[in-house]
């Protein structure tokens, strides 16, 4: 019984309950500290869910990766609340920043924000796969070998700029006010929790048209140009627009599905992972055969 609460409840308390608060928080311009503290609250959640109902139980165990991975998100995400701090600056000085839907109520305000910054994220991701210096950033994130919560975090602290410059600056030209950038911080931070939890949850039709594990999965397919697909953060609705979109309900994945096939050996240490960008061997080559060869064994 606990368990089913669990399969079904975990996703709405995520985006209803932990963003609703942010929501509730930010519009009352409470300190950031409340706002941290969701975030701890989701992290927590998360872990919590991943014992209770995994989708696979190997996957909450550790291959040596937990104090990386705790690396990357706490950089990253750090990196994400600082950023917001400038927010008031820069859009005080864009011309457009009258453009900004201020009248509306707070939550269609923060709507807004997660709609263009969900476009601008998606859309730079998708690049991600496409050229070749910005991939060699990516790659990082996609060396994993178990899919679980803090996984939504383990970026190269370049890509994570260059991902959110991309989904934030819109908001920035428009004059987004820096309270609903900060909820929409939590919201990519839980987003990003919900993607990569090792949670058997249930969201039924809503898997179309929410970015979240059942789909994302489909993305870490090991092979080149198999995991060209569902690129979305928020939403799949730019995956349908591009045709990018994929899912196949009998599906199911394991740890050999994980990871790069044409680096297996990608460097497993956080400062090896930050610097292996820079490096002669930081590149992967797409590889039309092996692609075609995977997408040939799945269809079987």
């Amino acid at each position: 019984m606990f368990a089913s609460v669990i399969r079904y409840g975990y996703v709405p308390f995520m985006l209803i309950g932990i963003n609703g608060a942010a929501a509730f928080l930010a519009a009352r311009n409470s300190s950031e500290l409340w706002l941290v503290g969701l975030i701890v609250v989701a992290v927590g959640c998360s872990f919590a869910a991943e014992r209770i109902v995994p989708y696979r139980r190997e996957w909450n165990d550790g291959l040596d990766d937990a104090g990386r991975d705790t690396a990357h998100a706490f950089v990253n995400e750090s990196f994400i609340l600082v950023s917001v701090a400038a927010i008031p600056l820069l859009a005080a000085v864009t011309p457009l920043h009258h453009l900004w839907p201020g009248t509306l109520p707070f939550v269609a305000q923060l709507l807004i924000a997660v709609l263009v910054a969900d476009f601008g994220i998606t859309t730079i991701h998708l690049a991600s796969h496409k050229i070749g210096w910005l991939w060699r950033l990516h790659a990082v994130h996609h060396s994993v070998r178990r899919f679980y919560g803090l996984n939504g975090l383990m970026k190269h602290p370049l890509h994570q700029a260059v991902e959110m410059l991309g989904g934030v600056l819109p908001l920035i030209v428009m004059g987004v006010p820096v309270q609903v950038a900060s909820a929409l911080a939590v919201c990519v931070a839980v987003q990003l929790l919900l993607q990569h939890a090792n949670v058997d949850y249930r969201v039924g039709p809503l898997r179309s048209v929410l970015a979240l594990n059942e789909g994302h999965r489909f993305h870490h397919l090991k092979w080149a140009g198999v995991g060209d697909v569902n690129f979305g953060l928020f939403t799949l609705l730019w995956d349908h627009l591009y045709r990018t979109y994929s899912f196949d309900p009998q599906r199911r994945f394991t740890t050999d599905d994980l990871g790069m096939a044409a680096k297996p050996h990608y460097p497993t240490g956080y400062f090896s992972q930050l610097a292996e960008p820079f490096t002669a061997s930081g590149a992967c080559h797409f590889d039309p055969a092996a692609a075609a060869d995977a997408t040939h064994g799945q269809a079987g």
